[in-house]
C-alpha cells in the first residue's frame, strides 16, 4: 500500500507517537466479522470471539466464501466490519422505547439491519439512499433480514425537510473521504486527496442542515464517518454543537475495548483505530436536540400529507387465503399496487401513506404476492420474512449443492411430484420459492440476485457458520 504523502503528513500531526503503530496496522490483514440475525438464528457462534460492543457480533478466524453459504442469502447473518457494530452499543444504551428512526445514508444496509435488531421492538426504521442502484442493494439486504418494520426510500437528504419533527432518532453515517477503509479497499487510497477531504466536510454540513428540522426536539442525532481526519470528525462535531445547538450525549464504554477518545475539542467522540481496536476506522459521536422548540404533533403532519391522494397504493380487500400467508396477520394492514399485494404493520399505516406521498418508496413491509392471470404468485420477500406462515406451503429441504443451484437460478427437479408453490429451505432456513409442475420446477429466485459464479465448495464446512 502506497499511502499518499499528504495523508501521512496530516495523520502524523494528529497521532504523534502513535503514528508508526497506526501505519503498521494499516498494512496488516483486516479482521473478519459477521453479525447474526436474532430473528433467524437462535444461538451464538461457539468457539468464535464475540465483538465486545455488539450483542450479536462475532469475529471469524478466517474469511469463508460467503457467496456460497445459503444461510448468507437467507439473511441468517450480515457480513459487517466490527467497528461499525458500535452502533448496537449506542442504541441499546440510549434508546429504551419504540421510536421512528431514520438511517439517512444507508446503503448497503449494515447499520440499518443492525438497527432493526437493536432498537426496541415495534420501532419503525426508514432507510434512505440517494444513489438509485445502491438503494436497490439496500432493499435487497433489508428483504433478506426479514423485519417488516422498515421502509426503504431513494431520495436526496433535502427531501426530509418537509417532515419536520417526525423522527425520534436520525443516524447520519455520512459520505466521507474513506480513510478508514484503506486496508480493505485499495481504491479508497487511490481516490483520496486533501481537496476531497474539504469537499466531504462541506457536504457533511449540508446534509446535517437538510435533516436537522426532521429530528424532534429531545431526539437523538448519531453522526459517524469511516475516516480519520479531524476536518470530517471532531470539527463537524463542534459544528453540530455550536451551529445547530445540539447537546453532546456521552456513551459509556469499557477501557479494554481500546476506543480512542477525541483528538481535539471537548465533544465526546469515539474513534476506532486499527492499531488499538480490532476493526477498521470508524468515528462516531452522539447528540440530543434541545427541547425548547414547540413540537409539531406528528398526527398533524400525517394528516396534512395524507390529504394528498395516494395514486400508488390502495387499501384493499385481500382474500383470506393470502392473508393467511403471514403469521399474526391481524397486526397488518393490506394494500395493493397495480397487480401486487403488500402487508405493513398496522400501527404505522399512516406513516407509510405519509412516505408514499413525500418520498420515493422502493420497498416497505412485506410484499406478499403478484397476480398472474387468476393465479397469485408468492413474492420472494415473503419467503424471507420473519412473519411467513410456515404452515401454508409445502416445503422441501435442499442439500448444499442443490441449494446453490437454486441460488444460481438453475433448473432442477424436486423429489415431490405435488403441483404447488414450494418453499425451499437449507438447514431449515427459507431460501425462496419454486413452482413445482411435477416433472420439473420453475425456479422463482430473483434473476438480479442470482449467484453468477459456477464454483461450488466441495464441503459444507467451506462456508460460514461452521
Amino acid at each position: 500500500m502506497e499511502l499518499p504523502l499528504a495523508f501521512t503528513d496530516r495523520t502524523k500531526d494528529l497521532l504523534k507517537d502513535e503514528y508508526p503503530a497506526f501505519e503498521k496496522a494499516l498494512r496488516e490483514e483486516s479482521p473478519v466479522s459477521i453479525r447474526l440475525n436474532p430473528l433467524k438464528t437462535n444461538s451464538g457462534l461457539s468457539g468464535q470471539e464475540q465483538v465486545p460492543w455488539c450483542k450479536n457480533g462475532y469475529y471469524l478466524q478466517d474469511r469463508p466464501a460467503f457467496t456460497f453459504d445459503p444461510r448468507f442469502h437467507a439473511g441468517a447473518y450480515y457480513v459487517q466490519e466490527a467497528s461499525s457494530m458500535f452502533l448496537d452499543h449506542v442504541i441499546r444504551q440510549h434508546i429504551t422505547r419504540p421510536v421512528r428512526y431514520l438511517d439517512l445514508c444507508a446503503a448497503p444496509g449494515g447499520k440499518t439491519t443492525l438497527a432493526l435488531s437493536a432498537l426496541p421492538e415495534g420501532s419503525l426504521v426508514v432507510c434512505n439512499e440517494i444513489v438509485r442502484n445502491r438503494a436497490h442493494v439496500l432493499a435487497e439486504n433489508i428483504i433478506k433480514w426479514g423485519n417488516p418494520y422498515c421502509i426503504v426510500t431513494n431520495n436526496d437528504s433535502a427531501t426530509f425537510n418537509s417532515l419536520k419533527h417526525y423522527f425520534d432518532v436520525i443516524l447520519t453515517d455520512v459520505p466521507c473521504s474513506g480513510e478508514g477503509m484503506f486496508r480493505k479497499d485499495p481504491a479508497a487510497v487511490q481516490e483520496w486527496s486533501a481537496s476531497n477531504v474539504g469537499l466531504c466536510s462541506e457536504r457533511q454540513k449540508k446534509i446535517l442542515h437538510n435533516i436537522w428540522d426532521a429530528l424532534r426536539p429531545g431526539g437523538i442525532l448519531i453522526y459517524s464517518t469511516c475516516t480519520y481526519n479531524t476536518d470530517e470528525n471532531e470539527f463537524i462535531a463542534e459544528y453540530i454543537q455550536n451551529r445547530l445547538g445540539a447537546i453532546p450525549l456521552p456513551v459509556k464504554t469499557h477501557p479494554e475495548w481500546g476506543i480512542h477518545k477525541e483528538l481535539t475539542g471537548t465533544v465526546p467522540c469515539y474513534r476506532f483505530m486499527p492499531h488499538v481496536t480490532k476493526g477498521e476506522g470508524l468515528f462516531m459521536t452522539v447528540f440530543r436536540k434541545p427541547e425548547h422548540e414547540d413540537i409539531i404533533p406528528r398526527e398533524k403532519l400525517q394528516n396534512r400529507m395524507s390529504a394528498k391522494k395516494n395514486k400508488n397504493r390502495n387499501v384493499c380487500s385481500i382474500p383470506d387465503n393470502i392473508r393467511s400467508w403471514i403469521r399474526n396477520n391481524e397486526r397488518f394492514f393490506f394494500s395493493s399496487n397495480a397487480n401486487s399485494i403488500f402487508a405493513f404493520p398496522s400501527e404505522y399505516s399512516e406513516d407509510l401513506i405519509l412516505f408514499d406521498s413525500q418520498t420515493n418508496v422502493i420497498h416497505a413491509g412485506i410484499p406478499l404476492a403478484h397476480a398472474k392471470g387468476k393465479d397469485y404468485i408468492p413474492e420472494h420477500a415473503l419467503a424471507l420474512s420473519t412473519f411467513l406462515n410456515r404452515n401454508i406451503f409445502p416445503e422441501e429441504e435442499l442439500p448444499l449443492n442443490t441449494a446453490l443451484s437454486y441460488l444460481r437460478r438453475e433448473s432442477f427437479q424436486l423429489q415431490s411430484n405435488e403441483r404447488d408453490y414450494f418453499l425451499l429451505t437449507f438447514e431449515g432456513m427459507p431460501l425462496g420459492w419454486v413452482k413445482n409442475l411435477g416433472n420439473r420446477a420453475n425456479n422463482l429466485y430473483p434473476q438480479e440476485w442470482r449467484i453468477r459464479s459456477g464454483y461450488t465448495p466441495t464441503h459444507a464446512s467451506s462456508v460460514a457458520l461452521k
